[in-house]
């Protein structure tokens, strides 16, 4: 007797026979959530400074410097390398922007900081991939030396030329370029003061003015890194080694080779962050330790992302806006985030509940009931809470959001060419 198969058209895909939607999708969705619970804040609030096209443009500008470290996180761990020293590799970035800068505008600055980023990235394969070096301990170490290097460097050729060892002297900045006749069509829409059209008009506003080329480029670099790690053969070799590095040996694959190329490629990625922050209008030119651990809050999200590039991208995006908002508006429009968080952790909760996700619907919903507390019970921010709070918020919603992590199998172990797992 034959045994009853799956329905015609459902997907036995181990989920109740259910066709999960596609991730893109999800994100979409996901999207239009929370542009929905911002202009809901920003009208029951009064704070239009959520949706404006201010704290777009400034959140864009401060979203790079986070999606490049991600992104340069993702190449690493996709092939089994814990890579905590982002950090020491952006700061090498700061100051090879600058270097490149000055002497040959800034697309030599975007090349240099990639090379020294690069170089940082080499270093730290010597010591994990070729000698076995603690993850961890190699990438600590990244920081710290990539750190008093950028001190030599900058007190060796900087000071000589702006008489400050801590500061670089003024470099060119990328041009911006606008969409000039439908930004101002989105400010008319903008400005019509209109519950949710004037919300979407802002923030599309903010997106396609003042835009540079370094951020037209990084946010390819989010489909193109899809397409190199998921649909190309050395992709998929590169993932295989950090999943099963000794099976992908036994079947001909490189291993130590894709190592080498995740960590250059994630040390050009993050040199190339910390070019965004020299090298883009509105921000400073090289100053010592200017990253300010957004090495640490890339790898954030790219962990809160699931290591995806649509995820990190998210994930980079909610850590700009919220920055973004603080610089526009203060201490008021971090309140109105507060709100907006309690709306966005509901949403969340209803569908944890939907997914009897019980433990995750917990969570969410006592943060949200905390950060509702927050919000009624106090008026006014103190200035020197203000750049954490956008942060913690961010957080508090990305781990309330988070999907079940599934990092590579094999990420941070010690792979030894010719020895069994």
């Amino acid at each position: 007797m034959e045994s009853a198969g799956p329905a015609k058209g459902a997907a036995p895909n181990g989920n109740g026979g259910r066709r999960r939607l596609p991730g893109w999708l999800v994100g979409v969705l996901w999207a239009v959530v929370a542009l929905g619970v911002l202009a809901t804040a920003s009208y029951l609030t009064g704070v239009t400074e959520l949706t404006s096209s201010t704290t777009a443009q400034n959140g864009l500008r401060l979203a790079l410097p986070i999606l490049l470290a991600a992104l340069g996180g993702l190449w690493a761990e996709r092939a089994g390398v814990i890579n905590i020293g982002l950090e020491g590799m952006m700061i090498l970035g700061t100051w090879g922007a600058a270097w490149g800068a000055y002497y040959g505008g800034p697309w030599a600055g975007l090349l240099a900081a990639a090379v020294f980023g690069a170089l940082g990235g080499l270093l730290h394969a010597v010591a994990t991939v070729t000698f076995g070096v603690n993850h961890i301990v190699s990438g600590v170490a990244i920081n710290l030396l990539g750190l008093g290097i950028a001190k030599y460097l900058a007190k060796l050729v900087f000071e000589p030329l702006s008489g400050n060892p801590r500061q670089s002297p003024p470099v060119e900045k990328f041009d911006t370029y606008s969409a000039t006749w439908l930004a101002d069509w989105l400010g008319d829409l903008e400005n019509a003061q209109r519950v949710v059209l004037s919300d979407v008009a802002g923030l599309l506003r903010g997106l396609v003015t003042g835009v540079s080329p370094l951020a037209m480029l990084a946010l390819l670099l989010v489909p193109i890194s899809y397409v190199a790690l998921w649909r190309t053969r050395f992709g998929l070799r590169l993932r295989s080694c950090g999943e099963n590095p000794t099976a992908a040996e036994s079947l001909g694959v490189r291993v130590y080779l894709h190592k080498y190329l995740a960590l250059l490629i994630s040390g050009g990625f993050a040199g190339m962050g910390g070019a965004a922050l020299v090298l883009l209008p509105g921000g400073a030119d090289y100053l010592e330790d200017q990253t300010g651990g957004r090495g640490y809050i890339g790898l954030a999200a790219m962990i809160f992302g699931n290591w995806r590039p649509g995820g990190l991208l998210g994930g980079a995006a909610l850590f700009g806006y919220a920055d973004g908002l603080q610089l526009s508006a203060g201490g008021s429009a971090i309140l109105a985030l507060l709100y907006g968080a309690v709306l966005l952790l509901g949403v969340i909760v209803v569908v944890q509940l939907v997914r009897r996700r019980w433990i995750a619907a917990a969570v969410g919903a006592g943060s949200a009931l905390l950060l509702y507390y927050v919000y009624w019970s106090v008026d006014e921010l103190s200035s020197d809470l203000t750049p954490y709070t956008a942060h913690a918020v961010t957080l508090v919603v990305l781990a309330a959001a988070a999907q079940r992590l599934r990092p590579p199998k094999s990420i941070g172990s010690t792979y030894q060419r010719g020895v069994d797992g």
